[in-house]
């Protein structure tokens, strides 16, 4: 491996409707927390603010949110690659919007893998990290996910949050590692089946997975454009 990978993850605030639509049309969401897990490291490192009471506070403050970018650029300073699943398509991006930092998180997001992103550049459809986990033996847990997190995290349950927001770190550090060794993402389809998309060069960083062909998407009926992904990044 030439690369150390740190794999990194928000959970964003906003308590949103049950059938909410696009995630993005209820912005600002807050970030309620915030991690990364070193690959060379047992566990991760979770940030949080801390309200007045020296409880967790409903989201996290500007400071605290600047003084996480900083933590992201000192980790690429020490050489390790950030890693993650739809980080440019929406961690950096929220990041970016709630911290202020625009040019920082659009920097660190040009820079860092994406798997998801790599994958759509290159198959012109996405697949869940889930997906991708279940077909090396690893998966969330079946009792949370993101859209019940901003709940969970109000009603006091930060510990569960934390715990979910590592995990999801791991479990993208996992993929990332098991891809880049056997030069191919594998992932568990909707009929079960297990499917692959081959990296004979490994994981590419968004910079590099921008300028990949076009795929092939005349079968789909309402194909996403990379911009999608892109547009805040200008």
């Amino acid at each position: 491996m030439t690369k150390k990978y740190c794999g990194f993850d928000i959970e964003t605030a906003k308590i949103l409707p049950e059938d909410f639509g696009d995630l993005h049309d209820h912005r600002p969401l807050g970030i309620s927390c915030a991690a990364f897990w070193c690959e060379d490291t047992d566990k991760a490192e979770v940030f949080y603010s801390i309200d007045s009471n020296d409880n967790a506070a409903e989201k996290m403050s500007v400071e605290d949110l600047c003084s996480f970018v900083e933590c992201l650029i000192d980790k690429v300073k020490q050489g390790y690659t950030i890693v993650t699943h739809n980080g440019l398509g929406f961690d950096f991006d929220i990041l970016a919007e709630e911290s202020g930092r625009l040019d920082d998180c659009r920097e660190l997001a040009l820079n860092h893998i994406d798997m998801m992103f790599h994958f759509f550049c290159g198959k012109g459809f996405v697949i869940g990290l889930n997906a991708a986990a279940k077909s090396i033996g690893v998966s969330k847990p079946e009792d949370i996910d993101g859209s019940v997190a901003p709940q969970l995290w109000k009603d006091g349950n930060h510990q569960q949050v934390l715990d979910y927001v590592a995990q999801d770190c791991r479990l993208t550090l996992d993929v990332a590692l098991t891809s880049e060794k056997n030069k191919k993402i594998t992932w568990v389809t909707r009929k079960g089946s297990t499917a692959y998309f081959s990296l004979p060069n490994g994981w590419l960083p968004v910079n590099e997975a921008m300028n990949l062909p076009l795929p092939d998407t005349s079968w789909m009926d309402n194909p996403w454009e990379r911009s999608k992904f892109t547009a805040w990044l200008k």
